[in-house]
């Protein structure tokens, strides 16, 4: 294990209405307008969902570079109508991720869904699920981890949300090619998410499964001791075969649905 992960004090907790029979886990569809295939694929799975409460971890957006964004005419824009439009038939939950981390209170107030802290368990059939984006579990990605707790505290976002639109989107450019590049990168090393780590948000969240994204490896992962991890996968509509898949929860447990 690179480091240690401190546990929070006291995990945040969704408990399920008795109603709902299926909840839908989605992340890392990192929609952006140079995409418009996964848009769509998006756009369709939203209007003809059955389920009854759908929940965000995490890069839902490529980059997010402030709420005001999604009040002028553009890509941001209609994602924010797509899921005003969801939220007014179902009950829709977001958790931040690496890439849309400044999504906020404005934003979920103009669309209508929840924000959800990182970790959360949801309490669902009596099983209690334990949700997170992922990527603060990857302990090895101790650069990241250090640009994470930086980019999170609220005097980098209050500075950053101060600049003009046209210059948080330049400098959100930028940073994407560097990290692009960094994906290059042969010698780069690829972080999971640490298994200690895990077990122990598990075991101190009194869950037995851990579902995240932000890795883009889909698979479940047996910790042992009854406890395990699932990944959830990403989507890219354009890729060969292309990606769009869910995690659906039930009663039956958790199953994956491929939507392409």
């Amino acid at each position: 294990m690179g480091s240690d992960v401190a546990a929070p004090a006291a995990f945040k907790e969704l408990l399920a209405p008795p109603a709902w029979r299926t909840v839908d886990l989605i992340s890392d569809l990192h929609l952006q307008a140079g995409e418009p295939a996964t848009f769509e694929a998006w756009r369709g799975y939203l209007q003809t969902t059955p389920a009854d409460a759908l929940i965000i971890l995490g890069d839902l957006f490529e980059v997010w570079v402030g709420d005001d964004s999604a009040a002028l005419p553009g890509f941001e824009a209609e994602c924010a109508e797509l899921l005003r439009r969801t939220a007014e038939r179902l009950p829709v939950y977001f958790m931040h991720g690496n890439r849309d981390f400044l999504v906020g209170p404005a934003l979920a107030a103009q669309c209508g869904f929840t924000l959800l802290d990182d970790p959360t368990v949801l309490v669902l059939h009596g099983e209690r699920w334990l949700l997170s984006h992922g990527d603060i579990l990857c302990l090895d990605d101790t650069e990241y981890l250090q640009f994470r707790a930086q980019v999170r505290t609220p005097e980098w976002q209050a500075a950053f949300l101060a600049r003009p639109l046209v210059d948080r989107r330049a400098l959100a450019r930028s940073m994407r090619a560097q990290s692009e590049d960094r994906k290059r990168d042969p010698s780069a090393r690829w972080a999971d998410v640490d298994g200690d780590a895990a077990r122990q948000w598990l075991q101190q969240a009194r869950a037995h499964t851990l579902v995240h994204g932000h890795t883009h490896r889909p698979a479940d992962h047996d910790l042992g001791d009854g406890l395990k991890r699932v990944v959830l996968s990403d989507w890219d509509a354009a890729a060969h075969p292309p990606r769009a898949q869910l995690l659906c929860l039930s009663t039956a447990g958790a199953q994956r649905v491929d939507l392409r």
